[in-house]
Parts: C-alpha cells; sequence; structure tokens
C-alpha cells in the first residue's frame, strides 16, 4: 500500500508539474511583428490563410478592410484589424485578454503603462504612443478613460487606415 501511495505522488507531482507547461501555450503577445501568426504587413490573402482572421467591412472604394481575429471578435460595429491595400496588415486594435509582450492590455492603469514604456509620447491630439521595442516600423497607441487603457493599438508607422 506504502508503495502505491508513493507511486500516486509522484504520478501526481508528474501531473502538477504538466500543468504549468499547458498553461504556458496561453495568449500571444500583441507585439513586436503581430498577434501570433497575424504579422503587420501581411497581405490579406497571407492573413486570410492563417486561419485566423475573419472578413467584417470590405475595403469597398476605400483603401482598408476590416477584420475580425477569431478568437478576439470586436464588439457590434466595430473591427479587430485593418488591411491595407498598400501596406497590408496596418493596424491590430486590442481586445479583452490581449496584452504587449510586457503585459500592457485593456484596463491597465496609466501608471503601468508609463512604467512598461518608459519613452511614452503624447501627441497634439492627446493620444499616448511610443515606438514598439524590437520594432521600429511599428507603434503602441494607447487611449484612456478614468485613468486605465480603453483602446489599445498596434501598427505599422506607415498605415494608411486610421488616425
Amino acid at each position: 500500500m506504502k508503495k502505491l501511495l508513493v507511486a500516486l505522488l509522484a504520478g501526481g507531482a508528474l501531473a502538477a508539474t504538466a500543468a504549468p507547461a499547458l498553461a504556458a501555450a496561453k495568449e500571444p503577445a500583441l507585439g513586436p511583428y503581430g498577434y501570433g501568426p497575424v504579422k503587420l504587413g501581411m497581405s490579406a490573402a497571407k492573413a486570410r490563410a492563417t486561419g485566423k482572421i475573419v472578413l467584417k467591412l470590405p475595403a469597398g472604394a476605400g483603401l482598408c478592410s476590416g477584420w475580425n481575429l477569431k478568437a478576439h471578435p470586436a464588439g457590434k460595429g466595430r473591427v479587430g484589424l485593418y488591411i491595407s491595400r498598400k501596406a497590408g496588415v496596418a493596424v491590430i486594435l486590442a481586445q479583452k485578454g490581449m496584452r504587449t509582450p510586457r503585459g500592457i492590455g485593456l484596463g491597465s492603469s496609466v501608471k503601468q503603462v508609463r512604467k512598461a514604456y518608459p519613452g511614452l509620447r503624447t501627441s497634439p491630439s492627446g493620444i499616448a504612443y511610443t515606438e514598439v521595442p524590437g520594432n521600429p516600423k511599428a507603434y503602441y497607441a494607447f487611449l484612456y478613460s478614468k485613468g486605465k487603457v480603453r483602446e489599445l493599438a498596434f501598427g505599422l508607422d506607415r498605415q494608411d487606415c486610421i488616425n
């Protein structure tokens, strides 16, 4: 009986150590080059081929089409990312559960953003933004409400979809 108990406990220890490894397979980070397999600059055809996005708003006469990440659909009347005819995947808008590699997401405090991104600047229109660490061709832009991140955009500097 004692050997069986030791074997069960040893098996339980193995199961307990395997659980964190499974937990490590969590959400991808928003940046520095994309979100999971959807990368900034990727063409609409390549982004669609990942199987991770769905068309929500065709480009029509405009330059950009609106899409959703299947795992993180944007709310009604909104899109989760824009794909430009010229620049490819141009902007990914954070949804609930999405975080930058430094842990910033919707609901993070202004203080947390400033600590994570000390080079943060403010545009003349009041939008906080910074270069994405590890990708000098991309930026993060933060809109706040009541001291918390209300919107977080991750985009190419040369994107032509949003202001």
